[in-house]
């Protein structure tokens, strides 16, 4: 359609003899703009003539078919993104045995992680590290891909003294930054790895009183640095008044110490859009039970959930938890806005920050040093030693073999010398008997 219209205005052109070419005027400015106007193109007489409309007529045609050949670039947009997928990570942190790895299972009804073995948990004590997890996996839904991370900080509050603990995780999430800039200053980028954290789930233990100084150093940290969503574990071992209470609790920490935390827009053009907003934005901190077992209610249903004497605790029941809304949050109604508010704004501020400190393609200056890494440099440093003194010692011993051998032979050189001179003495004494001579 388009071929046609463009081949009519240019024969329309070519074949018109009324237009006017602007003249080359040196002196009056003015001069060339009004000549210059004088000389219209006439598209819509020129349409007029290919397909024999009125000026009018002509004038709807062109805007119609423009409108309809737009309205096709959002379909467009959406098989491209359809195709290209997107990346989702998630970091989940907290102290050991709040359920972070039973709440990802859950999340995604499948085994993403496996369960550590309890007996063995503090065999690594004596290690005072943290450490970082990745688990990577793919997920298809209606042909739309997501590959998915998940981020585990084991190791993190399980000691008496967790001074630095949180220096792991904030380089982790710096890092990751730092990767993806630096990739995008390469002068090949189709194959960029964006393992940028989207949101982390702090588990906050259920004790019924408030953050502990440790959640609120960590999260601080966080806060700046990725979407911030807090977590209340366990929900189940608190009752509804006490789990109300510690909410209040922890949500008059968090403004008492200025934590950033993310919070989702909720003005929408749907009315309905916006009531779930509103009551996903009142249910922070979110208190949530993971279980992938399925257990049998008084009524007969079949639910995910923890049986216990009293009753059972079911996992998608609103009344019972926050995990419902946790995960409309993550997965359904706001994983593009997590996404965007990542790029956008947590990115960004560390691109500003990096690039106005220091020039162009500088390597990043390592501000604070990890106490994991300094205690495997020690234990690296002790080991070379250690095995240095061995080789000295293997050196040694192995010099004094040689010199003691060289001793041995240089006796046995001499003996030979002494017996070789006896020998020739005794030969001599028996030529000058018998009244001959010795030809040396």
């Amino acid at each position: 359609m388009f071929l046609r219209i463009f081949a009519g205005i240019r024969n329309s052109i070519n074949n018109t003899t009324s237009i006017q070419r602007p003249r080359m005027i040196e002196d009056s400015s003015e001069e060339l703009v009004r000549v210059t106007k004088t000389s219209p193109i006439p598209i819509a007489s020129s349409i007029t003539a290919v397909f024999g409309l009125s000026n009018n007529k002509a004038d709807d045609f062109i805007q119609k078919d423009l409108i309809s050949s737009v309205a096709h670039l959002p379909n467009q947009r959406h098989k491209i993104v359809t195709n290209k997928g997107c990346n989702f990570t998630i970091m989940v942190c907290g102290e050991s045995g709040v359920g972070k790895t039973t709440y990802v299972n859950t999340l995604f009804t499948t085994t993403l992680k496996d369960h550590k073995n309890q007996n063995s948990r503090h065999t690594k004590q004596m290690d005072r590290t943290v450490e970082i997890e990745i688990t990577k996996t793919e997920i298809e839904e209606k042909m739309f891909k997501v590959k998915l991370s998940i981020v585990d900080t084991p190791g993190f509050g399980d000691y008496v003294n967790s001074h630095n603990s949180w220096v792991p995780i904030s380089e982790f999430i710096d890092d990751q930054h730092e990767s993806f800039m630096r990739q995008e200053q390469q002068p090949d980028r189709k194959t960029k790895i964006d393992l940028r954290v989207h949101v982390c789930l702090y588990f906050i233990r259920p004790t019924g009183h408030s953050l502990k100084p440790l959640d609120i150093e960590m999260m601080k940290r966080l806060g700046s640095r990725v979407n911030l969503i807090p977590v209340v574990a366990k929900a189940d071992t608190l009752t509804p008044k006490d789990l109300a209470l510690f909410k209040q609790r922890i949500l008059q920490s968090i403004e008492d110490n200025h934590i950033k935390v993310y919070q989702c827009p909720i003005e929408s053009e749907d009315e309905d859009v916006t009531s779930v907003n509103r009551d996903i934005t009142a249910a922070m901190p979110f208190s949530i039970i993971g279980s992938t077992q399925d257990v049998e209610t008084a009524d007969g249903r079949t639910v995910k959930g923890r049986a216990y004497s009293w009753g059972v605790a079911e996992v998608e029941n609103e009344s019972h938890c926050d995990f419902k809304k946790l995960r409309h949050l993550l997965i359904r109604s706001h994983m593009h806005d997590l996404i965007h508010t990542t790029e956008s704004v947590h990115y960004e501020n560390y691109r500003l920050n990096e690039m106005a400190t220091r020039k162009f393609g500088e390597s990043k200056v390592v501000k604070a040093e990890n106490p994991k890494h300094r205690e495997k440099e020690e234990s690296l440093r002790k080991e070379f030693t250690e095995q240095v003194k061995k080789e000295e010692n293997r050196f040694r011993q192995w010099e004094t073999q040689l010199v003691s051998e060289r001793d041995r032979l240089n006796k046995d050189l001499e003996a030979r010398h002494a017996q070789i001179k006896a020998l020739e003495t005794e030969l001599e004494a028996l030529y000058h008997r018998n009244g001959g001579t010795i030809r040396r």
